[in-house]
């Protein structure tokens, strides 16, 4: 049977599906990813607490240059595949070339659940892999069109919408607090929200099941291509991650926490981003992609596979 947190998200389906009058209100919901953010960069930097190490560098710089290079990989396939104009193609990598948070806190619970060995420095991904691609996507729009805005009207807005995001905001700010403070201090702060995860999640996942279903009203005949990509893509896109952490020696929960990430496509940075930097792309397109189809894909099916590709590997 799928983990129980899964069947929270199939519910939110099913409850969508049917057109129930199930709603999570805005206020709970902000609640909850607030708590979800700021719970997994404090386990990640608990996990940091006196583990820094030079070789950190070396994983820094290959997540890094895949958070640049998949959206460039990513780009000619949409533009003579998928058939996107250049607009929507640059708006899709940086959904695709960054990731989900709510993947990664799937694939967390995942891997917790089995035993299976993680690093602490995992959580650094999400921003690693978020940053690069989203001012890929944006470089590569700006590259293949005519606008000649200078780079000063749009870079600038961009690195501090990013970097302030509050996502980025609550990850690093984790971080940083279990690094300095650890497991054992705190506690009263730290074992309430680690405790609670799984139930936060759950949650989490249950509107995500409610929006996802939404999404999918809107799905058409002509839209194939695209749920196509969608569906497709994911296991494609989680081979470098499994093959740049097992070559970085990494921990096998870690790996395929990595596969994950690489595998999932932003549905709550890259939109206000592209929004912002590309007002030509249509968001509703690639939030039914990002959103409606690989997100399900990969917290119903995906991160199994990819485990099973990481032993294959």
């Amino acid at each position: 049977m799928p983990d129980i947190i899964v069947m929270f998200f199939v519910l939110g389906l099913v409850a969508g599906a049917l057109r129930s009058d199930l709603t999570i209100p805005r206020a709970v919901y902000d609640i909850l990813s607030l708590l979800l953010m700021l719970t997994i960069g404090l386990k990640g930097g608990m996990a940091l607490h006196g583990n820094l190490h030079w070789g950190l560098l070396a994983e820094v710089g290959v997540v890094v240059t895949l958070g640049f290079a998949i959206p460039l990989i990513l780009f000619p396939l949409l533009r003579h595949l998928v058939r996107l104009n250049v607009a929507d193609a640059a708006s899709f990598c940086a959904h695709y070339g960054s990731v989900s948070a709510g993947t990664f806190a799937v694939a967390l619970a995942w891997v917790e659940a089995r035993g299976m060995a993680t690093d602490g420095q995992v959580t650094l991904y999400l921003v690693l892999l978020e940053l690069p691609a989203i001012l890929t996507g944006l470089w590569l729009y700006r590259r293949f069109t005519r606008d000649q805005a200078p780079s000063s009207e749009t870079a600038a807005p961009l690195w501090q919408e990013t970097l302030t995001n509050r996502s980025v905001v609550l990850l690093v700010g984790g971080v940083i607090i279990g690094m300095l403070y650890g497991p054992n201090q705190g506690e009263g702060v730290t074992t309430p929200l680690t405790g609670a995860f799984s139930l936060v999640l759950s949650l989490f996942l249950l509107e995500m099941g409610l929006v996802a279903s939404e999404t999918l009203r809107k799905l058409e005949l002509r839209h194939w291509r695209v749920v196509a990509f969608a569906l497709v893509t994911p296991p494609v896109l989680a081979v470098p991650g499994l093959l740049a952490g097992l070559w970085l020696g990494l921990e096998p929960g870690t790996v395929v926490i990595l596969g994950a990430l690489t595998a999932s496509a932003s549905y709550i940075a890259a939109p206000v981003a592209v929004r912002h930097a590309i007002p030509q792309a249509d968001i509703g397109l690639a939030m039914l992609a990002s959103l409606g189809v690989t997100f399900p894909f990969n917290v119903l099916i995906g991160i199994g596979l990819y485990r099973y590709m990481m032993d294959w590997i």
